[in-house]
């Protein structure tokens, strides 16, 4: 299973990133004010990741392909990489249901 870990970004604000079992970063959050915020994110994303529907996958303009997860209002909560197929981000996005559910979290802005 994999975990989440909370960073502090150069500017103070909190994000967070999801990390497969193997360390890869699969998912990549908002930024933040407070840490009460991003921890709402996280749980977001535990509650909404199983769901295929909540997985938004574009093209970008070269050609990569990227997604977003997305609550039930529709609102981003975290986004992927860069993949140079759609069966990369396929991938990607499986990934993430399988892992987002984690309780893991590692508190790194302290």
């Amino acid at each position: 299973m994999g975990s989440y870990e909370l960073k502090k970004a150069k500017n103070d604000q909190i994000y967070f990133v999801l990390k497969a079992a193997n360390g890869e970063v699969i998912l990549k959050s908002e930024m933040y004010t407070t840490k009460a915020a991003a921890n709402n994110g996280i749980k977001s994303v535990q509650t909404n990741s199983p769901n295929a529907e909540q997985y938004e996958l574009k093209e970008a303009a070269n050609g990569q392909f990227h997604f977003n997860l997305k609550a039930k209002n529709h609102q981003v909560i975290g986004s992927s990489e860069m993949y140079k197929s759609k069966s990369g981000a396929d991938n990607g996005i499986k990934s993430v249901q399988k892992n987002g559910p984690s309780d893991k979290i590692k508190d790194l802005t302290i």
